[in-house]
């Protein structure tokens, strides 16, 4: 007969420990609520490890990658324009892999620590809601019960997972998802991936620089469909540039292992046509967490994609249970998360808080970056809201020029009426952290000319923000209005 356990209380128990999780367990406990945290991440040495799929397998890993990536083919092809001569630049994967393993080793330990800090209780198990309010965790390998928790507040962020597809399943090291593109133990000499979204791209990017032919497959017919147009072609262009062949409109009908290979096979508009790859990434975007997390009788109501459905305070429809991150409706981004997670913990403590979701900043860490917050300009059309532009090209930036990162341009749309920032998106280096400037200008409502009429330093990429603002009235000093 297995032992009853009787539930232990707390305030609030958090399911999971990502970006979303772990954030809204610290504001909690932060505001005095007696606070758990549930997780059941375990890393490949088998060691219990925080974070979620950002701080083990996504965003952490991939841009440690990304830099270390960038840094050798700047090495190898641009560091003698400036007057740098490295012979024989030689690539050491094996210490590049070790450098990302200890980002990620280093900042998930920063997490315990920030738990433990903060008093949170940290639970190493997999967390099921049960009638009552109620937490049941079992143990990941015996799968057996060793606690159960009560709260009057159950927090659900149990974020994502890789989008699997049937016609090409992950198997044997050679056909992957994200998390195993980041693990390979050489380069691939012919690299294959299936989605050019955020993902795709910058994996893409990664094994490209260190010397992969990548072909990229994309089913959709438009580039990056979110992002201004203006911005995606130009992406594009130099994307194709630096050796990545996009493929747009292609549709995978197979992919299977053959003599230690990958054989692929897609549709376009031509007709069929069949590609050789050494490894094959599969890219095309991530589901919900939220099958084994709650019983039937719990009557939390899950959307088509699997999403949680919650209000604009990610209440769901149980009162006193809310879902965030990943789990819950909007654009599946660390920020989003963790912003969500403050903004319940708040709302638990009984503080006023929201999240303005028509302002989440979007980045692709390729090189350059692109970043984007805000309405587009096929936005503003398409709600018929009139509208002005202002583009201001990096080439015309002396402080770009001056870093040899003179590509790509910063656009601002503007109401044509009353001149509020409606829109800003950028592609160019560091766009993931000049699009903080426009993020915080909307949140507090500016103007174009608010913009143009602050003092920028010079000579900074940043003063690119000031030129565009400037050229939304014809008045850009930089270059021709």
């Amino acid at each position: 007969m297995t032992k009853k356990i009787d539930p232990r209380k707390y305030d609030v128990v958090v399911l999971g420990a990502g970006p979303a999780g772990y954030v809204a367990a610290i504001r909690c406990a932060q505001l005095g609520l007696k606070t758990a945290c549930v997780d059941e991440w375990t890393d490949h040495n088998g060691r219990a490890s925080l974070g979620g799929t950002c701080l083990n397998v996504g965003c952490i890993p991939s841009k440690a990658l990304l830099e270390s990536s960038h840094l050798f083919a700047k090495a190898k092809k641009e560091f003698v324009e400036h007057g740098i001569n490295v012979a024989d630049v030689q690539l050491d994967l094996d210490i590049m892999m070790a450098r990302k393993n200890k980002v990620v080793e280093d900042l998930t330990r920063g997490v315990e620590g920030l738990l433990k800090t903060n008093k949170v209780e940290w639970i190493h198990g997999h967390g099921r809601l049960i009638p009552g309010k109620r937490v049941n965790i079992k143990d990941r390998v015996t799968d057996k019960t060793i606690d159960v928790l009560s709260a009057e507040n159950i927090i659900i962020a149990t974020g994502s997972s890789p989008i699997r597809l049937d016609r090409a399943n992950v198997k044997g090291g050679y056909i992957v998802d994200s998390a195993g593109a980041l693990e390979f133990d050489s380069v691939p000499a012919r690299l294959g991936i299936i989605g050019a979204g955020a993902i795709g791209l910058e994996l893409g990017s990664v094994w490209s620089r260190l010397g992969s032919e990548v072909v990229l497959i994309e089913a959709m017919e438009e580039f990056l469909f979110s992002a201004d147009r203006i911005i995606a072609r130009a992406a594009l262009r130099s994307y194709k540039k630096q050796g990545l062949d996009i493929r747009l409109n292609s549709r995978l009908l197979s992919a299977e292992i053959k003599n230690k290979k990958v054989s692929l096979v897609y549709e376009d508009a031509k007709g069929e046509h069949s590609e050789t790859f050494d490894k094959l990434i599969v890219a095309v975007g991530r589901k919900p967490n939220s099958d084994r997390i709650f019983e039937d009788e719990m009557e939390l109501v899950a959307g088509e994609r699997g999403d949680i459905l919650a209000n604009d305070y990610c209440e769901t429809s149980v009162p006193g249970i809310y879902a965030i991150g990943d789990v819950v409706r909007g654009p599946m981004l660390a920020h989003k998360g963790s912003e969500e997670g403050i903004m319940v913990a708040e709302r638990i403590a009984g503080q006023h808080a929201s999240i303005n979701y028509d302002l989440v900043p979007y980045v692709i860490y390729t090189h350059p970056e692109v970043a984007w917050a805000g309405k587009t300009e096929q936005a503003c059309k398409t709600l018929g809201i009139p509208y002005k532009t202002g583009v201001f090209p990096l080439a015309a930036s002396g402080r770009a020029r001056a870093m040899g990162e003179s590509e790509g341009m910063i656009k601002i749309i503007a109401h044509a009426e009353t001149d509020r920032v409606l829109g800003v998106h950028i592609f160019s280096a560091q766009a993931s952290e000049l699009i903080a400037q426009a993020v915080s200008a909307m949140e507090m409502d500016a103007t174009a000319e608010d913009i143009a009429l602050t003092m920028f330093a010079h000579p900074t990429l940043s003063e690119s923000m000031h030129e565009a603002a400037l050229a939304v009235h014809k008045r850009a000093i930089h270059t021709k209005n």
